[in-house]
């Protein structure tokens, strides 16, 4: 039962945690196992080789971390930094702003290029940056690919672009918390250095899993960077894989048997048309934003995120009270603004294990919120815009043919 009981079932349209699709919460209804019996090193061998797909690399080496997102910086960090490395990275949002705080709490030499929230990362001053740094001491650039707090998602490639026309080492390491799986993400092409996600977002799966995944660069960096690490330590997992056990500390069983199910999932309905159903459902959402007459917090098109909304109120609404309205009078959960943008924006989530019905019952609630708020909108015409638009582009569902 729901600790606060509501009637039907709870409408979760946070950009995270998400919605855990039935055939996943039965695969972790399951006792404990010995994680030293033959059966989970056997998993865990093939649940590797599967999470590189994922992140769209035959050569990186993933690892299961049991921690969050949070933990997963620390790891792609102190695995490849020493203490007074330069980094350069991007405050465009909350979520950019606490992996900064971390860096420079772990003692980098944290070079910081903020934009406005609601702007991607400035990628002209990474240019200037990397064309004066002859003598490459620039580290690391740090990006968040996607930041939930504003609904931006940053240009990889052309980050890449920019590292290989000015020739500079520098690593590239990459926050796809809320990205990958959901986003075209592609490891491999893009020379991404370290890249990282959560369970709770696309995977669709339970908070509890911080995966990262390192290039050979990465790996060989990680034999002298001087950051002290014990937990997340690489080596410990490279030599258990070495001895075919994989795991150097207890893993979540539950976990792993979760994760299996969801990769299982993603892969029947193929990972490219996951991102074709993340960007219809993207561009549906922001379709009812404008016929609502409300702006995207997302200044320019060629940022808007396919797994967040970030809508802009009314300056005399605050936005909180649109999602306390809509929690304790629809049963629905929506995202707060924050930090900045407290007060002025709430976000719709629009990742993970999700279909366009849905969807479309979020976006009736949300009309309905924003009625009893006090914004004049018209009943029906976000709904409208976007089943016009989804009509005309949801597929036939491939195994249904």
């Amino acid at each position: 039962m729901d600790y606060v009981y509501g009637p039907g079932k709870n409408h979760l349209f946070v950009p995270g945690p998400v919605n855990i699709p039935e055939p996943v919460l039965r695969a972790m209804n399951r006792n404990n196992e010995d994680y030293r019996s033959p059966a989970i090193p056997a998993m865990t061998k093939t649940l590797l080789e599967d999470v590189k797909k994922i992140f769209k690399t035959t050569t990186g080496t993933p690892f299961l971390i049991p921690t969050t997102g949070t933990g997963a910086w620390e790891s792609a960090l102190t695995n490849t930094l020493s203490p007074g490395d330069r980094t350069v990275t991007f405050l465009i949002g909350q979520f950019s702003l606490l992996w900064i705080d971390q860096q420079q709490r772990l003692n980098f030499n944290v070079d910081v290029v903020e934009s406005e929230w609601g702007q991607g990362a400035n990628l002209d001053i990474l240019a200037e940056k990397l064309a004066a740094d002859h003598s490459h001491t620039i580290k690391a650039i740090c990006i968040v690919h996607n930041e939930t707090a504003t609904g931006i998602t940053n240009n990889l490639a052309t980050v890449r672009k920019l590292l290989d026309h000015y020739r500079h080492p520098a690593l590239l390491l990459v926050d796809g918390v809320s990205s990958i799986c959901a986003l075209d993400f592609r490891m491999d092409e893009w020379g991404v250095d370290v890249a990282l996600t959560g369970s709770q977002k696309a995977l669709s799966l339970p908070t509890g899993l911080g995966i990262v995944c390192a290039s050979p660069k990465a790996l060989e960096a990680s034999k002298s960077a001087k950051s002290v690490r014990v937990f997340f330590d690489w080596n410990d997992y490279l030599k258990f894989y070495k001895l075919g056990t994989f795991w150097p500390y207890t893993p979540s069983i539950q976990l792993l048997y979760g994760l299996r199910a969801a990769l299982d999932l993603i892969f029947e309905e193929g990972l490219d048309s996951v991102i074709a159903r993340h960007n219809r459902m993207g561009k549906a959402t922001r379709l009812a934003v404008e016929a609502w007459g409300l702006k995207n917090c997302t200044q320019k098109e060629e940022w808007y995120s396919d797994t967040v909304t970030a809508v802009l109120v009314p300056p005399y609404i605050d936005s909180a009270e649109i999602v306390k309205r809509a929690w304790k009078r629809y049963n629905m959960s929506l995202g707060l603004g924050l930090n900045k943008v407290a007060g002025k924006v709430f976000r719709i989530g629009h990742l993970g294990n999700l279909n366009e019905l849905q969807l479309l019952g979020c976006l009736a609630g949300v009309e309905m919120i924003l009625k009893d708020v006090g914004y004049p909108v018209k009943l029906g015409s976000g709904v409208a815009a976007a089943c016009a638009y989804l009509q005309n582009n949801i597929p036939m569902i491939p195994s249904r043919i």
